[in-house]
């Protein structure tokens, strides 16, 4: 893509929430006078002080729609302590969720469902943190026309894109994350020593086919660029187990599947599911004598797991895009209808500024300055791993000599690349 280091790659469109505006200003003005307005759980956190000027005096009760259970050390766990930093810094903010919201542990629930009570309950805004709430975030949107509804992934909002539903109060929100698989696959082959890559995937959508893809880009690259090695001495393969965590039954176990990676010679496993077999296992397969290292993804302290086991972990830190809607909510600004929200290249640990962040990992060690280097290198352009030539699995045609990758091209991934092991659909 032309402007690919670029923090945001596409300008953000706008949307208007007229009536919206007119129920929250009548909303803010009200509580300015009403001690209470809102009805949080008791189990909703207590809102930390803040010198916020915008959120002074107002209260707002957001709800949260989770796929899995808060605290999976994954993806879930991710959204909930953003939000909650998100919280603290607005007095008056109050939350309301629901986790597990899947069809194993809630069967015959739907998201649009919980929804429907989040709103009962006093919510003003609604957040659903999964790809697989796309159609329940769009009828909840219609329903509730005057309550903003934000998907976290997906595309409807999209003018640009391949699936735009005109919905005024429907807004995405997603982070560039094909970035921090770059740097994970950048770690994994600087330390793998058999050259053999494992990616433990979820299910199969143009999103983890985008993920798994850019993992195999950085890989390439700095096996190629670091290691001085031949690209047909990488081995990159991809096992999906069937949804975003295991349903016993339903899909494979990806406790297995990580095992079966470390007995077989894989010596670096790439998590992307939302919870820690990769880490848990490689801890075990370590301590039993086997080589065995594994990066993390979305939760900032998944290296925490298996420490010495550890490359590092690539992840998503919602308080960036949480905090500017709360912001602009509270501030009485509309939403931007879609939000992709790349690192801070000044520091992509920022919890401030960068949506997308790698914390490296004890098992990195001296490989560090190559990642330091890969990465000012994706910041100003002189690297980019999306540029031709590069094929499809099937030998067609991706990216022709020179040709670098469009926002919809990285987005919508058909197939995996030529290279990669495992099926693209």
């Amino acid at each position: 893509m032309a402007d690919f280091p670029k923090r945001s790659l596409f300008r953000p469109l706008r949307v208007s929430f007229r009536r919206y505006w007119r129920v929250l200003a009548l909303f803010v003005a009200t509580c300015g006078l009403i001690v209470g307005c809102g009805n949080p759980s008791a189990n909703s956190p207590t809102p930390a002080e803040s010198s916020s000027p915008a959120a002074a005096g107002q209260d707002f009760t957001i709800g949260m729609v989770l796929v899995g259970p808060k605290n999976d050390a994954g993806w879930n766990q991710a959204h909930y302590e953003g939000i909650e930093e998100t919280i603290k810094q607005f007095p008056g903010a109050k939350l309301e969720y629901v986790d597990k919201v899947n069809p194993a542990d809630r069967p015959n629930v739907t998201g649009a469902q919980v929804a429907d009570d989040l709103i009962a309950k006093g919510a003003k805004l609604v957040i659903f943190n999964s790809d697989d709430f796309k159609d329940d975030a769009l009828e909840a949107a219609k329903k509730h026309t005057d309550i903003p509804i934000i998907h976290a992934s997906g595309d409807y909002s999209w003018k640009e894109g391949q699936n735009f539903q005109d919905q005024a109060n429907l807004s995405n929100i997603m982070g560039k994350m094909q970035y921090g698989e770059m740097i994970g696959g950048c770690a994994a082959a600087l330390s793998s020593e058999t050259g053999k890559i494992g990616f433990l995937g979820a299910l199969i959508n143009d999103e983890t086919r985008r993920y798994a893809s850019a993992a195999y880009l950085g890989a390439k690259h700095c096996w190629e660029n670091y290691r001085q090695k031949p690209v047909d001495d990488l081995q990159f393969k991809v096992t999906w187990i069937g949804f975003w965590f295991n349903i016993p039954g339903k899909t494979l176990d990806p406790t297995k599947v990580a095992d079966d990676y470390y007995n077989g010679g894989y010596d670096v496993v790439m998590s992307g599911i939302d919870t820690p077999e990769a880490a848990v296992q490689a801890k075990k397969a370590a301590a039993a004598g086997k080589a065995a290292k594994y990066v993390h993804i979305d939760f900032k302290g998944g290296c925490d797991l298996a420490p010495d086991s550890c490359l590092g972990v690539r992840y998503y830190n919602w308080n960036v895009p949480y905090t500017s809607v709360l912001k602009d909510l509270l501030d009485g600004k509309q939403l931007e209808p879609f939000t992709w929200l790349g690192p801070d290249w000044k520091d992509i640990n920022s919890t401030e500024t960068s949506m997308i962040g790698f914390l490296p990992g004890k098992a990195l060690g001296e490989n560090q300055k190559y990642i330091d280097e890969f990465v000012k290198g994706l910041g100003d352009g002189s690297i980019n791993p999306y540029q031709g030539p590069l094929n499809y699995q099937d030998g067609s045609v991706f990216l022709k000599d020179g040709e670098t990758a469009t926002d919809q091209q990285v987005w919508y991934m058909p197939q995996l690349l030529e290279g990669m092991e495992g099926p693209s659909t």
